[in-house]
């Protein structure tokens, strides 16, 4: 049996091909981006430490990051998942940075301050499906 002449191979070919690009049809997305690491505590943001930009409330041993705005237009807005480079699992997109910052992500600690300053500054890929 070929290709050409077998009606269930192509429809199934394709659906197949589909699973693979994601949710609504989005391709994996890949940036290189600075990264640091941030706490929920007094002094390090305004108002409520544990309010997130959008109204999230964070808790310590949740993974979250927060963007840089420039990084919404790429489509890593509220909720949607990113894998980083050098550690484990997938961490949620909850929290936006000031305006000042371009290509970077904040890795969110809870309030484990030595955990945050042991993490310092990094280059990292990131790597994320666009909400579509």
């Amino acid at each position: 049996m070929t290709a050409r002449n077998s009606p269930i191979l192509i429809p199934l070919l394709l659906a197949l091909g589909c699973a693979f690009a994601g949710p609504a049809g989005g391709e994996v997305q890949e940036l290189r981006v600075t990264a640091t690491a941030y706490n929920s505590l007094p002094g390090q943001t305004e108002g409520d430490p544990s309010i997130a930009a959008w109204g999230d409330r964070l808790e310590p041993g949740m993974r979250a990051i927060a963007v840089s705005r420039d990084l919404l237009d790429l489509g890593l807005t509220r909720g949607v998942e990113v894998e980083i480079d050098g550690l484990p699992g997938r961490y949620k997109v909850l929290d936006k940075l000031h305006w000042r910052w371009e290509k970077r992500i904040d890795v969110y600690m809870g309030t484990d301050l030595h955990a945050a300053k042991q993490f310092g500054k990094r280059q990292v890929t990131i790597r994320w499906k666009p909400k579509r």
